[in-house]
């Protein structure tokens, strides 16, 4: 860090510079906690995403399966009343 040169006058001249830094820093602070927890928000909503996912593939095959049952055992009963 580069020293200030001294230099007479008041040292609040300074001051506003310093002020502005501090303000853009708890500025950036606030703006990683908002993309941290809007992160973890969709991170949420993708695995309750997933979740009903696989539970729709469960349906459908739930679906497909009492088909080809019912396919199965129509073909079972044509075949016995031969």
């Amino acid at each position: 860090m580069t020293s200030r040169p001294t230099i007479g006058g008041s040292r609040y001249l300074y001051a506003p510079f310093d002020a502005a830094n501090a303000r853009i820093e708890a500025n950036e602070r606030v703006q990683d906690e908002k993309w941290q927890a809007l992160t973890f928000r969709l991170e949420r909503m993708e695995a309750a995403l997933e979740r009903l996912e696989r539970r729709l593939w469960l349906a459908v095959y739930g679906v497909a399966a009492v088909i080809l049952t019912e396919a199965f055992s129509q073909l079972i009963q044509m075949n016995t009343t031969f």
